[in-house]
């Protein structure tokens, strides 16, 4: 089965838990490798494994994606995702990014974070928004496809604590500004693509 029916492109995959949005990231990442024998694809993995639970669930998912994906380098980059963006993009490279839901809270919630100071976290606010702001760059620079894969959380109630609404909102300014430099933007439920945006 092929995911790709128009020419792989810079692509936002939004969607819920468990909707099927890596999936079809990977999928263009099979796709991408199947059509040359010079292309090379690579996961930017921004998860980080804070507890067992979430160690399992990582291992699990590299055994899936080397099983599905055999040809899909792995690179761990939790924090400074522009960098990896920018060092790994070439015209021959899909780059995919899963996902910027943990990215964003690596940024917004940092371990540690109740013991830090106004001024720690207003400074550490800066650094995300020049984070954002150079990830953007590094997406819309990039000489080959980049496959972004995020969380679509505003559909629900509105959350009743303050720092979880900011996250909410910062998620979905994030989303917003990622579609912006993106040729295409699907939006997945219940493992069924919905084409928002197409070049």
């Amino acid at each position: 089965m092929t995911v790709a029916q128009n020419p792989i492109t810079t692509e936002l995959i939004l969607g819920g838990q468990k909707s099927g949005k890596s999936r079809r990231a990977e999928l263009l990442a099979r796709d991408w490798l199947a059509q040359s024998g010079d292309r090379c694809a690579v996961l930017i993995a921004t998860g980080e494994a804070w507890d067992d639970e979430m160690r399992e669930r990582i291992a699990r998912h590299q055994r899936d994606r080397a099983d599905r994906v055999p040809g899909l380098q792995t690179v761990e980059e939790p924090y400074d995702v522009a960098a990896a963006v920018a060092l790994h993009s070439t015209p021959q490279t899909l780059v995919v990014v899963d996902c910027l839901t943990l990215w964003l809270t690596h940024w917004s919630m940092p371990m540690g974070a109740e013991a830090m100071s106004f001024e720690q976290k207003q400074a550490l606010a800066l650094d995300w928004q020049a984070q954002a702001a150079m990830f953007l760059v590094a997406v819309r620079k990039s000489p080959g496809p980049v496959v972004l894969v995020g969380n679509e959380i505003g559909l629900g109630v509105i959350p009743m604590g303050r720092e979880v609404r900011a996250f909410v909102d910062a998620l979905g300014m994030l989303n917003q500004q990622v579609a912006q430099v993106c040729p295409r933007v699907t939006l997945m439920a219940a493992g069924l693509p919905l084409t928002l945006k197409t070049p």
